[in-house]
């Protein structure tokens, strides 16, 4: 029996699928999507997965980012919502606001942002949506 695509596509568990954004392109407007993001290109808009997200050197999102988990080295300016792991590259420039369940942030990341840590597993246990664990400011400049 011949498989069409359409059939191809039912067996992809949601958040499988990679969707790339790649370098010179410019994507205005807002993106939603179930799977995984590689992006090097330019985004002004607002993006939403509940999966990962990767942002290369050369990627830029200007709006909000919401996501599982995201691994950032290029700039974001706007607001970072990770309910799980955030990494900040070395060379990640970070303006805005982020609200994350855990941060890891390389020496030499710029980070200009107000972050607040969610305990998801307390907060669950006490049948809230959300509880504040930390809150940090972090402004860490590069010499140059």
């Amino acid at each position: 029996m011949l498989s069409t695509k359409k059939d191809k596509n039912k067996n992809l568990e949601p958040g499988t699928a990679q969707n790339r954004i790649n370098e010179g392109t410019i994507v205005k407007g807002d993106i939603s999507s179930e799977g995984f993001f590689r992006i090097d290109g330019y985004i002004e808009g607002n993006i939403q997965t509940p999966s990962k997200v990767v942002l290369g050197k050369s990627g830029m999102i200007i709006g909000s980012l919401r996501c599982e988990n995201a691994d950032i080295e290029g700039k974001v300016d706007g607001t970072i919502e990770a309910s799980g792991i955030l990494t900040l590259r070395a060379t990640a420039r970070i303006e805005g606001e982020i609200t994350v369940g855990k941060l890891a942030v390389e020496p030499g990341a710029v980070v200009n942002a107000s972050c607040l840590m969610i305990d998801e597993k307390k907060s669950s246990e006490r049948g809230e949506k959300k509880t504040a664990s930390a809150e940090i400011r972090y402004n860490e400049v590069q010499e140059r």
